[in-house]
């Protein structure tokens, strides 16, 4: 074992090597025992492939591609899209997102339109069999207006549309009842996220499968509904927190009750539509997924009441889909990537169809994320997050040492990280800096109370829980005072840059995609968020003061340390300007900064050599900024006022 300066060690994780095969997973569906998922390449400019698999060892087990180029499967609907795709046996329905219109495919058939073209934006595709027809959220754009969203019925037959409900501001999660003659769908209204009072509706449907008037039946103001889902003996199950969690709830005869009772979330925000935790087995009993402790468990919901936990070794579930005795989903774990994953509810006996990284970790350069609670607020309250120590068997720090220390924020903000096993981190951890990932105030995961401690906070709370982090790690020996950065991306970016400006705490940050000027947001943001920061920063604009006090751009001047940006020229929610009016602001100061802007990507990078030439910049900006020679060849980094 070799002694090298910490961020010098050698390390098979290249940035070559993490972007090479792959893939960004979502989206699991489970239909006729077939599995099917998204598979988001950077090798092919991110474009979004169906690819489908049988679940049982036969010859139908190997994955295949469904969706021919140029197709591609993705939704703007909200801008974050999801539920983007349906399928009933051979037939699949998706929504491609260069032309927003939703095509129809059977079997090897070449895709055929089923939407016109136009302006309507299409998400949330449910097949509805007894009618004949798609459910789907369409969203309508027009010049010069918000667009409008409706919930609409599509003919599958000749494309023929009728719109189902229409009077809210949003609309997701259409689900006919298995008797056709019922519909259940979420809604709600600005200024509220679907997070904060999702409302959960239930109408009978006339001859023509048009809903009468509608029952509020869950959420509603100071409760949010998520996924309704129709059990086999036709009882309406959701998820909802009027007691300040994400629990399960069953509607029957009338009465909304809930089915198990535990301070854990059972739900997820639904920043994506399609967004699923919870569905039904052959007996019609719950298998459903939730967090608690950081960790997300799957487990199966009794008749009486009762919940066993099903032993797995991934402790990241997302996408989880059920039927019959299959169920499927997105699993990760500290030692695995992502992956789609099938389990036999019968046997225990799991498969692995795709994993989203080739990369082949070795277990002694491999990082684990140890769990931490530390106090933040002034010691008063706690925060939380995933500490990764610098791990390299081939290398060692100085005696007496200690490493720099790199923070992550992550984006939403209302959002969570996550324990999975991310390459991009153990690029970090095996060159021998240690990793905080905050999991922030306001973060899901741990009840409403905690998520709504950054509401008219934001830009204040989650800084001073990162800066909290920093210094709790510092003071433990586990991170070098004088060498921490911080970074993250979107709200993320904000709240690095935002940390940066009104603290004297970390020597460099790296902002992606970044915040720098709350007015400018709340002026000019797309539907789905354009009043969110009524709740996180305050009315606009009649709290317009707040808005400056809280902006970075208006107080680069307190910025003391070197800063890079990473920008999509196409990012639709935060425009490429944001960064510019930064980097010029720290430019005219003659602070060391550097910008990288990339053609074609927008909000959240999607191309192999983005990434790529991300990976590098960063390093060698904290090589230069903390004084080392990393091992690595790098591409040249040009650096303002270096």
């Amino acid at each position: 074992m070799r002694t090298l300066p910490y961020g010098t060690w050698p390390s098979p994780i290249t940035p070559d090597a993490i972007v090479a095969d792959t893939v960004r997973l979502s989206s699991v569906s489970l239909d006729a025992g077939r599995i099917g998922w998204l598979e988001g390449r950077p090798g092919e400019g991110g474009r979004n492939v169906l690819v489908r698999a049988g679940v049982r060892s036969d010859a139908t087990a190997r994955p295949a591609d469904i969706t021919p180029a140029p197709f591609n499967v993705r939704s703007r609907v909200h801008e974050y899209g999801g539920g983007a795709y349906a399928v009933s046996g051979d037939r699949i329905w998706f929504s491609n997102y260069e032309d927003g219109r939703v095509h129809a495919q059977a079997g090897a058939a070449a895709p055929t339109p089923v939407t016109v073209g136009g302006t309507s934006r299409f998400a949330d595709l449910t097949v509805d069999p007894a009618r004949r027809r798609l459910l789907a959220v369409r969203e309508t754009h027009r010049d010069g207006a918000p667009p409008v969203n409706d919930l609409v019925a599509i003919s599958i037959d000749d494309g023929s549309m009728r719109t189902l409900a229409s009077g809210h501001d949003f609309f997701a999660a259409p689900a006919p009842g298995p008797d056709g003659r019922r519909l259940a769908w979420l809604a709600w209204d600005q200024p509220d996220m679907p997070w904060d009072a999702a409302a959960l509706y239930l109408a009978e449907l006339d001859r023509d499968g048009v809903p009468g008037a509608p029952l509020r039946i869950a959420g509603g103001p100071g409760c949010a509904a998520f996924q309704p889902a129709w059990s086999p003996d036709g009882a309406l199950w959701c998820v909802a927190d009027p007691e300040g969690w994400w629990n399960l709830h069953r509607w029957r005869d009338g009465e909304l009750r809930c089915m198990y009772r535990a301070e854990s979330e059972f739900g997820k925000p639904l920043w994506q539509l399609g967004t699923t935790t919870f569905g039904f087995d052959a007996a019609g009993r719950v298998v459903c997924t939730w967090r608690s402790g950081g960790a997300w468990r799957l487990g199966r919901l009794d008749p009486d009441g009762a919940m066993t936990t099903i032993p797995l070794p991934w402790t990241s579930i997302d996408s989880l889909a059920v039927d019959g005795s299959t169920a499927a989903f997105i699993g990760g774990a500290p030692d695995r990537s992502a992956a789609v994953v099938s389990l036999d509810l019968e046997t225990g006996e799991t498969r692995v169809h795709r994993a989203s990284s080739a990369l082949s970790i070795d277990e002694r350069v491999l990082s684990r994320p140890v769990a931490l609670g530390y106090p933040t607020g002034g010691g008063e309250e706690v925060a939380h997050g995933f500490y990764y120590p610098p791990r390299n068997a081939a290398c060692r720090g100085p005696a007496g040492e200690s490493p720099p220390l790199l923070v992550m924020s992550h984006g939403g903000p209302t959002g969570a990280t996550s324990d999975t096993l991310n390459p991009m981190t153990q690029f970090w951890t095996s060159r021998g800096f240690a990793v905080l990932d905050v999991d922030y105030r306001g973060s899901t995961g741990y009840g409403r109370a905690y998520r709504e401690r950054l509401y008219g906070a934001w830009g204040v709370v989650d800084v001073e829980d990162c800066v909290a982090g920093a210094l709790h790690l510092a003071e433990t020996g586990r991170a070098d005072r004088e060498r921490l950065a911080i970074r993250g991306s979107s709200a993320g970016g904000y709240s690095t840059l935002a940390a940066l400006t009104f603290h004297d705490v970390f020597r460099a940050g790296a902002s992606y995609y970044g915040i720098c000027d709350l007015e400018v947001l709340a002026a000019d943001t797309h539907k789905f968020e354009a009043r969110y920061l009524d709740r996180l920063v305050g009315a606009w604009p009649a709290e317009r003061d707040v808005y400056r006090a809280r902006s970075p751009l208006h107080h680069a001047a307190r910025i003391g340390c070197p800063v890079i940006f990473f920008q999509g020229l196409d990012d639709r929610v935060v425009p490429p300007n944001q960064a510019e009016l930064m980097v010029n602001a720290l430019d005219r100061r003659r602070l060391p900064v550097a910008c990288l802007m990339f053609e074609g990507e927008g909000h959240g990078f999607r191309k192999a050599a983005t990434m790529r030439r991300c990976l590098e910049a960063e390093l060698a900006f904290y090589a230069r900024v903390f004084g080392f020679e990393p091992a690595d060849t790098l591409a040249p980094l040009v650096i303002r006022n270096p």
